[in-house]
């Protein structure tokens, strides 16, 4: 592995001090699953360096954080660790779309060093992208290999091009369809978007998946109290069954009064570069009694713009039908 310098940050205006004073030569650490792995196998480019420096996130106090105040709603500390958010009571109870979605994040093993804010950030499982011997788009280069070659697993049938990835995360569809804000915090000043409107697609940006600026950092995601009558489910479909990233995962979240939903968030992940929010499978939704004969219509204008690649139309109907399921888990009484 290159050599690199570990500092520890005090505060989150710390830590974008120090990743300005290194002007793109540092980058953060969080629990480092993903980052370490890429500067382990030198995956490089003419847009993509490794780190001189990196600035240590665990150092911060209260960055992992996980609290809640009814009427309130949630916010959880991008240090928060994916297990914890998985074993919350209170998360379990008020929020169980979002158990659910950390519980299928990778391994036990995993989920035990695995972050909120690293779960948001992490880079593309391609394994173009990953192989450090291949210069691909993303990288710089001139060609996208997905397009002619194996893109069986992690390529888009949704919203793809110049570059083919998907977006891995599975707590990003879930706290999307919970409607959830993030925290950012640069050197002098912080911002709170939508966590909608952090993800970017590759034909807006080509070589970064979110809004973060080279000086800026996740600080929280705060997620709203659920409306009364607000059910959700999330679904994830993934090639080994330990524990994988997704083929095609569905996050629902409605409102429901005698069995009608009065207002709903869809969000696909592993279709798109980035989590896929259904609006028009929303409008489907919205007003009508829940039944099998309304979820495959919701599926079918979620999917109905799926353009598949060589190797992966299987992902049309196995999104639609992990949607499907979902629509009718969320919507029991």
């Amino acid at each position: 592995m290159k050599s690199f310098q570990l500092i520890d940050a005090r505060s989150p205006q710390e830590a974008a001090s120090l990743l300005n004073k290194y002007k793109g030569k540092a980058q953060p650490l969080a629990g480092g699953g993903d980052l370490l792995y890429l500067m382990k196998d030198r995956i490089e480019g003419r847009q993509i360096q490794m780190p001189d420096v990196l600035v240590n996130l665990e150092s911060i106090p209260k960055l992992d954080s996980i609290s809640y105040e009814k009427g309130k709603g949630l916010k959880l500390g991008a240090m928060a660790l994916v297990s914890d958010v998985e074993a919350n009571k209170t998360i379990r109870e008020r929020f169980p779309i979002l158990a659910q979605a950390a519980a299928e994040v990778a391994s036990p093993q995993l989920r035990n060093m695995g972050t909120v804010g690293g779960n948001l950030c992490q880079k593309p499982r391609c394994w173009y992208y990953r192989n450090a011997h291949l210069p691909c788009l993303k990288k710089g280069g001139s060609t996208c290999y997905a397009l002619e070659g194996d893109n069986r697993y992690y390529h888009a049938i949704l919203e793809g091009g110049p570059c083919y990835i998907v977006h891995p995360s599975d707590l990003a569809p879930a706290l999307i369809a919970l409607n959830s804000q993030v925290a950012l915090v640069g050197p002098k000043q912080s911002r709170t978007i939508p966590l909608e409107s952090f993800f970017v697609n590759t034909k807006q940006n080509l070589y970064q998946e979110n809004v973060l600026k080279p000086d800026e950092i996740v600080q929280e995601v705060s997620v709203p109290e659920p409306k009364e009558g607000s059910r959700g489910f999330y679904l994830k479909s993934r090639i080994r069954k330990s524990w994988d990233f997704a083929l095609a995962s569905a996050a629902v979240q409605m409102e429901i009064a005698g069995g009608v939903c009065r207002d709903c968030r869809i969000v696909l992940g592993g279709v798109a570069p980035l989590p896929y929010r259904a609006k028009d499978a929303e409008t489907a939704l919205k007003g009508k009694k829940i039944n099998e004969q309304v979820a495959l219509k919701v599926a079918e204008e979620a999917l109905k713009a799926a353009q598949p690649m060589s190797m992966n139309a299987y992902k049309v109907d196995l999104a639609k039908t992990l949607l499907k399921r979902a629509v009718l888990q969320a919507g029991k009484v």
